[in-house]
């Protein structure tokens, strides 16, 4: 049986708002006995009830607690988590994510394959929609390939939010986050300074199997991902939806040709 006690690993959860959450996630860890050299959570000005709660778990789960005076963001709230970070891998989750039965066999395997091969920057655990471009990796993982012609804007999207592991030094390599702008605009952002600073990932492809995105009544999604009218069926709104996404197409790759690389 592989090790779970990961002692190269920084555990780096973001939260805002949701100490139920947190909880639950930190739990799910303990319950698949998977251990980190150090978990990190970094609070983005939660409401004091909130903060309470976290004070208290930060004895009962042993972690550093990062906090903020004002809501900035989380551009801002992965960045001061991130400049704690002392090991040399970080375990990226948001705290509304539950790991599952099979994540820690593959979280194993995408560390020893980070370990074993330097050029990969970003290994990815979850997604809304498979990335569209692959070819098969190592150890059932997936490479993910860009290139500027291939159709679709999905392709930008390598690096993501959503659970990850990646090297330390992310932010020497590729810049900080954007700070005090709305959560997507900052992945967006994030992903095309990945591309143009020439990152390179692999993705699992079952992307549902090793994380759950759980949120309930109590302590619901912070942030909107689908607008009502990118669900609506009405025949207009389906034609005017195909006449938004070739103009995003064309925003993406007009944004990659003009975004500046790291110095």
């Amino acid at each position: 049986m592989q090790s779970r006690n990961f002692d190269n690993v920084s555990l780096l959860i973001t939260h805002f708002n949701r100490s139920g959450s947190l909880r639950r996630l930190l739990n799910a860890f303990k319950s698949l006995d998977c251990s980190f050299a150090e978990i990190i959570v970094s609070d983005d000005c939660s409401k004091p009830e909130h903060l309470q709660k976290l004070e208290k778990m930060s004895d009962e789960f042993k972690f550093k607690l990062i906090t903020t005076p004002v809501n900035k963001g989380l551009g801002n709230n992965i960045n001061k988590g991130q400049d704690m970070v002392t090991m040399p891998y970080t375990l990226y989750v948001q705290e509304d994510f539950v790991p599952k039965e099979e994540f820690p066999m593959h979280f194993a395997d995408a560390l020893e394959l980070m370990e074993k091969r330097q050029d990969m920057d970003i290994a990815r655990f979850y997604g809304y929609v498979p990335y569209p471009y692959v070819q098969p990796f190592e150890k059932g993982f997936m490479k993910m390939n860009f290139k500027f012609w291939y159709p679709g804007y999905l392709k930008f999207y390598v690096y993501s939010d959503h659970p990850h592991l990646k090297r330390s030094s992310f932010l020497d390599k590729f810049g900080r986050y954007k700070e005090g702008v709305n959560v997507d605009i900052a992945e967006y952002n994030m992903c095309l300074s990945f591309l143009k600073n020439g990152g390179k990932g692999f993705i699992y492809p079952k992307i549902s199997d090793l994380f759950d995105q759980l949120n309930n009544a109590d302590e619901p999604s912070t942030a909107a991902y689908r607008q009502d009218w990118k669900l609506s069926q009405n025949l207009f709104v389906r034609a005017m939806r195909k006449v938004y996404l070739q103009y995003k197409t064309f925003k993406y790759h007009r944004d990659f040709v003009s975004y500046p690389k790291k110095d």
